[in-house]
């Protein structure tokens, strides 16, 4: 019988000079990599991934998917190739522990970041509620809707389950958080069939020291204090009551930050009619909202005049220097309201 021995010597190949050879041609991994393999075995809690290592590549279930996995088979099967994300180096035994559950959870990002530059409306059916607001998935990232952005009557409790309609107030993977708004989607739809100088009808909803918020057809507009009427009121407890029914013109209409605004002064056929003639008010609100929309015109108008003027007047050889620019007005805007409750902001990927 001939041995090993004398086989490699006879032929001048060792054990050793192949396994130089095989780490000469194998292929080198790093975590972060995104690498092609195929599913070499189905496990309880877990596969065996063929990537074209030494030793075949683990994926464990929790990192199959950005969604709740039960079994394997939920995710693969037998023999399929796909895409793979290294997620750690070799343990003791040479292995790799891969994710596709990373995979998606870049690509989710990627997709909500274009969403939101498009300024995108999207459906989510909200699966939990906090004290907070609301929770739903976007993409399969977790998305949070804040209490003040949930635009209806229901107790947030009742919601589960419901499908909304939502725009996109922050989308930050650095901070893994994701903030959307059911208001802003609902606003947006209104202002599409709203138009500034027009006379709608809504009731009380609520009233603070500053105004009114007043429920037009399922979104929330604010009349402010100072727009009741043009006599002074103290509060506007001493002019409304919540549920009351009234009559209000729009006098702006900010998609941006979701808000209506709303006035009655303007409405008025005399200085503080709304406190001591309603009924006028609203029986004339049509006319006098005519009458401001052809005041506004008429100073478009001459606005626009002006400016034409004022090119026409400046000689060639002059430089215009550049405006000015003036720092926006600060309001209160979704976002601080966002930062006020960061305590209560889930991320947007559950660990």
């Amino acid at each position: 019988m001939v041995s090993q021995k004398t086989i490699a010597t006879d032929i001048g190949f060792t054990h050793d000079d192949f396994a130089a050879l095989l780490d000469k041609y194998d292929y080198h991994f790093s975590p972060g990599d995104v690498v092609a393999g195929t599913v070499f075995s189905l496990e309880p809690r877990g596969a065996l991934i063929d990537i074209g290592a030494k030793t075949a590549a683990y994926i464990p279930i929790q990192e199959m998917s950005i969604n709740r996995v039960d079994a394997p088979e939920e995710v693969l099967q037998s023999n399929e190739t796909r895409e793979f994300f290294i997620l750690t180096d070799e343990n003791e035994d040479g292995q790799l522990t891969l994710s596709i559950r990373r995979i998606e959870y870049m690509r989710a990002w990627e997709r909500v970041r274009q969403l939101q530059a498009e300024d995108a409306t999207v459906r989510s059916g909200v699966f939990a509620t906090n004290r907070g607001g609301a929770l739903v998935r976007i993409e399969g990232l977790r998305g949070f809707i804040p209490g003040s952005h949930i635009s209806t009557r229901k107790p947030k409790e009742d919601l589960v389950g419901e499908d909304l309609p939502l725009k996109f107030l922050e989308v930050d993977e650095e901070r893994n958080r994701l903030v959307l708004s059911h208001r802003r989607a609902l606003v947006e739809r209104k202002m599409n069939r709203l138009e500034v100088g027009e006379v709608v009808i809504g009731s009380v909803r609520g009233i603070k020291p500053y105004g009114a918020f007043i429920d037009i057809g399922g979104v929330s507009g604010l009349l402010h204090i100072s727009e009741i009427s043009h006599d002074h009121i103290d509060t506007p407890h001493s002019v409304f009551n919540v549920n009351d029914e009234v009559k209000v013109m729009i006098i702006d209409l900010d998609a941006e930050r979701g808000r209506i605004s709303l006035s009655t002064k303007q409405l008025e056929p005399e200085a503080g009619d709304m406190i001591k003639n309603r009924d006028r008010v609203y029986d004339q609100a049509e006319e006098m909202a005519r009458q401001y929309r052809e005041q506004m015109l008429a100073k478009k108008q001459a606005a626009s005049a002006a400016i034409r003027t004022e090119e026409a007047e400046v000689p060639e050889e002059i430089e215009v220097p550049e405006a000015m620019e003036i720092p926006e007005e600060i309001i209160p805007s979704a976002e601080e309201e966002i930062e006020a409750m960061d305590d209560e902001i889930p991320s947007a990927v559950e660990e």
